[in-house]
């Protein structure tokens, strides 16, 4: 059986753990070489070596602008074009508002929005016609979670891009499609915890919302960006595609 990425050349940032890790890994099964990026160097080496082959980590952090040069200048080198591009680099903690900073609020824009936006616009002069671009959302795009304002404003921003990055390269033919998770069990949820104890709370306080009665696993988020990012998504454009068990849905 053909595999759905055959020889295609692909980027994931903040490849290094979580959605980005599973996805990267989805990837190189399916048949393409992937270049992942982390800002952390020893969990970038440890995910190159959980993938095995056809993987190359390049440390890097995407909300700078050097970085990403540089990364892309590797790529340059090395493939000399990338085929498929999943900007998935991003985070975000939870502060209502009233305790806003302008260091939380730079920093959540910094990574989710300018680093995703020149993550793509670096990557066209290297993409062929008809490349993908697979932009990682969330269901925060539509829902106001409460004390998360930030966060979910940036998400709402990549949806919006998808749509006019659609027409903007549509005499590419480049795709362009949000992939956007539900809760998801990954080190960023942890994240969002001060114990494990309160993890685990928040966790099953999300599994509770989801009509099909747990959170997902970030493995089935990767097999639907391999799916956008393919042939198989071939006349799928400008779409946000919800991976959320039906918790934004219904």
């Amino acid at each position: 059986m053909s595999k759905k990425l055959e020889g295609k050349i692909a980027l994931v940032t903040g490849g290094n753990s979580g959605i980005g890790l599973a996805t990267a890994k989805r990837f190189v099964a399916e048949g393409a070489f992937v270049y992942i990026t982390g800002r952390r160097k020893e969990n970038l080496e440890a995910a190159v070596k959980e993938i095995g082959s056809n993987v190359v980590g390049i440390q890097g952090d995407v909300s700078r602008l050097d970085d990403l040069d540089r990364v892309y200048a590797q790529i340059k080198q090395e493939k000399g074009r990338v085929d498929v591009v999943f900007a998935n680099a991003g985070g975000g903690e939870f502060v209502p508002l009233g305790q806003i900073t302008e260091e939380h609020f730079d920093k959540t824009f910094n990574t989710n929005v300018k680093g995703l936006v020149f993550t793509v616009q670096k990557a066209l002069p290297l993409m062929p016609d008809g490349g993908a671009i697979v932009l990682n959302g969330s269901i925060v795009s539509i829902k106001g979670f409460p004390a998360f304002g930030v966060y979910n404003a940036t998400k709402a921003a990549v949806r919006s891009f998808a749509r006019t990055w659609t027409n903007d390269l549509k005499d590419r033919k480049i795709r362009v499609n949000v992939v956007s998770p539900g809760p998801i069990d990954t080190p960023g949820v942890d994240g969002l915890a001060k114990t494990a104890e309160e993890a685990a709370q928040i966790k099953a306080g999300l599994a509770s919302q989801v009509p099909l009665g747990r959170i997902g696993e970030p493995d089935e988020i990767a097999k639907v960006a391999v799916f956008l990012a393919s042939e198989d998504a071939s006349f799928v454009a400008g779409v946000e595609l919800f991976v959320d068990g039906g918790l934004a849905q219904v």
